[in-house]
C-alpha cells in the first residue's frame, strides 16, 4: 500500500508502507511542490534528453533539496547515475563508486549518509531494502531495462551482500506508465513475448501492436529474482493519466521534467 504525503514545504510524495514498516527513509516524488516554471512545473528533478528547452540547474538543485527535506533525508548526500536503459549496477558510499556520471540504472548502498536515486517520467522506479534496513537500492526500469535484466542484476548485487539470500528483501514499485497508455509496436511486442514466453505482460492491440503492463512485468521479474511476492508493494499509479501529479515523457512527447525515487539505509 502506498501513502500520499503532503509536507509542510509543499512537496507531495508517496511512500510504501512495506518500506516504512522497516524504518527505511524513502520517497517517490511527484511534480508538486517545487520552484521550476512550465513545462517543468514544479518539482522537476532532471532535464529531458534531446530537447533544446531545459530547466536551469539552480532550479533542479533547489527541488532536489526540497525533496530530501520532505523525505527526512536532511544532511545525506544525494547520489545518482547516468541512466542508459541497461542492466548496470553501481555501489556507492564510503567504499563504492563516487562518480555520479557512471553509466548505470541501479544504485546500491549500505552507507546511511547516502541517498541513492533514480529519475523517471514513465519508466518504473523500484526501491529495494534488506529486512534490517541496512542495505538499500534504487532501480530504473523501462521496457528496455526490464528486458535487459536490470532488476535481476540489482537483486543479485543485493544477494552478494546478504550471504546469498534475498527472501527478506522488501521491494516497492512506484508510479509508472499504465497499461492503457503504453501502446507499443510489433517489434516491442515480439521482444516481450520472447522475454516472457509463458505469459507475457501484454494486452493485444491492432495491426500487431500491443499494450505493455510495465508494473506487472517488473513484479514478475522481482519474483523471478527471488523476492517474496508478499514483500512487493506496487503503487498502481499511472504517470500518463495523472497529469496533475506526474511528469510523463509519452504524454508530453518528451518535453517534460523528471521525478525521482530515493532511498537511504537506516542510521
Amino acid at each position: 500500500m502506498f501513502q500520499r504525503i503532503i509536507h509542510d514545504n509543499g512537496v507531495v510524495l508517496y511512500r510504501s508502507s512495506l518500506l516504512s514498516d522497516i524504518g527505511v527513509v524513502h520517497a517517490f516524488s511527484t511534480r508538486i511542490g517545487g520552484v521550476s516554471p512550465a513545462p517543468f512545473d514544479s518539482l522537476n528533478l532532471g532535464n529531458p534528453g534531446g530537447h533544446s528547452i531545459a530547466d536551469c540547474a539552480d532550479n533542479i538543485s533547489a527541488n532536489c533539496q526540497r525533496l530530501l527535506d520532505a523525505a527526512g533525508c536532511q544532511g545525506r548526500r544525494l547520489r545518482q547515475a547516468r541512466q542508459v536503459h541497461g542492466r548496470g549496477v553501481v555501489e556507492v558510499g564510503a567504499n563504492g563508486c563516487t562518480d555520479d556520471d557512471a553509466p548505470a540504472d541501479a544504485l546500491l548502498t549500505d552507507d546511511p549518509g547516502c541517498v541513492v536515486s533514480v529519475r523517471i517520467a514513465d519508466c518504473a522506479p523500484i526501491l529495494l531494502a534488506s529486512e534490517d534496513g541496512m542495505l538499500a537500492a534504487a532501480v530504473h526500469a523501462g521496457w528496455r531495462g526490464v528486458v535487459a535484466g536490470v532488476i535481476g542484476a540489482a537483486v543479485d548485487a543485493m544477494r552478494a551482500r546478504l550471504g546469498g539470500r534475498v527472501d527478506g528483501v522488501v521491494a516497492a514499485v512506484g508510479p509508472c506508465i499504465g497499461v492503457d497508455a503504453f501502446e507499443v509496436g510489433p517489434e516491442v511486442v515480439d521482444v516481450f513475448r520472447k522475454a516472457f514466453p509463458h505469459s507475457p505482460p501484454l494486452r493485444p492491440g491492432t495491426d500487431g501492436k500491443g499494450f505493455v503492463d510495465l508494473a506487472a512485468a517488473v513484479r514478475r521479474r522481482l519474483i523471478d529474482a527471488g523476492i517474496d511476492p508478499r514483500r512487493i508493494d506496487v503503487g498502481e499509479l499511472c504517470t500518463f493519466a495523472g497529469r496533475d501529479e506526474f511528469f510523463s515523457h509519452r504524454r508530453e512527447n518528451g518535453r517534460t521534467g523528471r521525478m525521482a525515487a530515493i532511498i537511504s539505509p537506516r542510521m
